[in-house]
């Protein structure tokens, strides 16, 4: 349920749907919770990303995959090996609203509190990743890359991946560095990278393979920053379980990343298929 939900909503509004019983929930069932949400994006940020220009048939496309995507990887990355809970979590009848106005003013305190735990975590995540980049740019100035950063680093590592899911070798470097930038920081800095080689006077033309490519690569909240928000969304919806988000933090963006690269990787092949017909 929370996986066919994460194609409309965000990483910490779909697990809603199963918020009685992730405290209970085994670990791997957790875990496919937290890469079915990091593999994809929000249906709202969907609609924004459309408008900077990004090809909104491949955001839709890019979006449905990515649910069967992510329990794939999240089960072989973490399969089930311990038993199932699959009884009914205890209704608690004090915490049922008397009227729909208490169910308004419980909603929106809940609401408030998600958005609070979700912000202050990320804060805390961009901060770091800042001045692990300011280490990373003073340590380069030394040796003469003083704009030296980790999106710099992770598109240099990106490279021969992008040229292994598709992208052409003369193209893999644009496609790499937008992983990368998708990875530190998040899918939105990647694809405002993006929009420049969409521009009609932009100086280098993408193939239609290539874009199609760098839709579904980007298109998931699977970075570094997303641990933040799991740990403050999906945490503060079962505090017993948060030490456990944290743990899994990590292997939930690896398991992310491989959706959509996966998802890239399809696209990418039919498009040249059709292409080469």
């Amino acid at each position: 349920m929370s996986a066919a939900a994460n194609i409309f909503v965000g990483q910490t509004e779909a697990p809603l749907v199963v918020k009685p019983y992730i405290s209970r929930m085994t670990e791997s069932e957790l875990f496919a919770i937290m890469v079915g949400g990091l593999a994809s994006i929000a249906g709202s940020v969907m609609a924004g990303y459309a408008g900077m220009g990004v090809p909104l048939n491949y955001l839709i496309a890019a979006s449905f995959m990515a649910a069967p995507a992510g329990l794939l990887f999240a089960k072989i990355l973490y399969p089930q090996t311990q038993q199932f809970i699959d009884s009914q979590p205890e209704a608690d009848d004090s915490e049922k609203p008397s009227n729909v106005l208490e169910a308004m003013a419980s909603g929106a305190s809940a609401g408030m509190q998600l958005a609070l735990n979700v912000g202050a975590m990320l804060i805390a995540f961009v901060a770091l990743i800042a001045l692990i980049n300011g280490i990373l740019g003073g340590i380069g100035g030394w040796f003469g890359y003083g704009d030296l950063t980790l999106q710099t680093i992770f598109g240099w590592i990106f490279k021969p991946l992008a040229y292994l899911i598709g992208v052409s070798w003369e193209e893999s470097g644009i496609a790499g560095q937008m992983i990368g930038m998708k990875l530190a920081v998040n899918e939105f800095v990647g694809y405002l990278e993006f929009t420049k080689y969409l521009q009609p006077d932009t100086p280098v033309v993408l193939t239609e393979k290539t874009k199609a490519i760098i839709t579904f690569a980007l298109c998931g909240f699977a970075n570094f920053s997303s641990i933040a928000i799991l740990i403050g969304g999906l945490g503060g919806m079962a505090p017993n379980r948060r030490g456990d988000i944290a743990r899994l933090g990590l292997k939930a963006v690896i398991g992310g990343t491989l959706a959509n690269l996966m998802s890239a990787t399809i696209a990418g092949l039919f498009i040249g298929l059709s292409g080469a017909l």
